[in-house]
């Protein structure tokens, strides 16, 4: 035979005698060669051979063996049989525990990453690891939907592995976190995050995705991470619609919010009025946002409040009765629909102002 150029004859050496005592014998392998076999596999996967290559060399030594005598054929086809299969047993448990390892490594950099809990030298070294180069400014995206996405799990496998198959999978990292699935990429390659909102969306109705803007240096991921999920959270308040965000196109609501007395004095005052209305203020608020999310068109704010025009040309009217701002008017316009976002940013008339 042929002595093999692969790597792999170490770890198919001494099964050629195995098997030809076997044969001869009748018996089976026993506790102490499985067991053999099974290292021999672990170490195999360590080294980074493949499978195939491995079981080939076992039927190759298996075929230069071979038993002479006729009637030793079955126990021979047992042998190899149950050769290969604690081989490849090894083989693949420690090919299990490599991948554990992996996610486990990842997720502890995706920790450090997120909440800044390493030096960022050490960090950025561990990055380049996983595709990232922390000198360079990145984006993330972070999807949720109704279900919780699992790390490994089938929903954000599906998503990874559409992606990657588009894009260059070096520099993009894909990780879990408190249910949801987010995205790490490049922020000059805007069209990732794109497409991976898109497969995101796609993969589970009723998910939406918010996309933090490129921030440069080792925490320019946190920042931008947090920039997405404090999109999401607005959209929850403020009922935005689309099932994508960007964090871009938000900037105004943050600056809103950053005085948050200036704006409880101005929903207090745009808006306080209509708690004397019959029902409360909850149904009047939501008569003016959804007719301030329509354009101001009545008919089209009607229909996605199932109302009749009539019946929301009412209540508007009673909006400019109780206030003094009329709605339809723009010079009222701007201060009430603020007042609006306001009350949503600080959950009003839920909480007191």
């Amino acid at each position: 035979m042929t002595e093999r150029q692969d790597g792999s004859e170490e770890y198919v050496a001494g099964f050629g005698r195995t098997l030809a005592e076997v044969a001869v014998s009748g018996r089976r392998l026993n506790r102490e060669e499985l067991k053999l076999r099974r290292a021999l596999g672990e170490q195999a996967a360590e080294a980074g051979l493949g499978l195939r290559t491995l079981v080939v060399a076992h039927l190759a030594m298996a075929r230069t063996a071979w038993p002479a005598r006729a009637g030793s054929v079955d126990g021979a086809l047992a042998a190899v049989q149950q050769a290969v299969d604690a081989f490849a047993e090894g083989y693949e448990d420690a090919q299990r525990l490599a991948v554990r390892r992996e996610e486990a490594a990842r997720r502890e950099f995706v920790d450090d990453l997120l909440y800044g809990r390493s030096d960022l030298g050490r960090l950025a070294e561990r990055a380049e690891r996983f595709g990232l180069r922390l000198s360079r400014a990145h984006a993330v995206a972070v999807a949720e939907g109704s279900a919780a996405y699992l790390d490994g799990g089938a929903l954000a496998r599906g998503v990874e592995a559409s992606v990657l198959a588009r894009f260059d999978a070096r520099s993009v990292l894909f990780t879990t976190k408190g249910g949801r699935l987010l995205c790490v990429a490049p922020g000059d390659e805007e069209e990732v995050l794109g497409h991976f909102a898109e497969q995101a969306v796609a993969a589970m109705p009723g998910a939406r995705v918010a996309i933090g803007r490129p921030q440069p240096g080792p925490g320019g991921v946190v920042q931008s991470y947090e920039e997405a999920l404090a999109a999401l959270e607005m959209a929850g308040r403020l009922g935005l619609a689309g099932p994508v965000l960007r964090a871009a196109d938000l900037l105004v609501y943050p600056v809103l919010a950053r005085d948050r007395q200036a704006l409880a004095d101005l929903v207090a005052h745009a808006l306080g009025p209509l708690t004397g209305a019959r029902g409360g203020a909850e149904p009047l608020l939501a008569t003016l946002a959804a007719y301030f999310n329509a354009g101001c068109v009545a008919a089209e704010a009607a229909r996605r409040l199932s109302l009749s025009v009539r019946a929301l040309t009412y209540r508007l009217a009673r909006i400019h009765t109780l206030t003094g701002a009329d709605p339809t008017d723009p010079a009222h316009r701007y201060m009430l629909q603020t007042a609006v976002i306001g009350a949503r940013l600080l959950d009003w008339p839920n909480r007191p102002l």
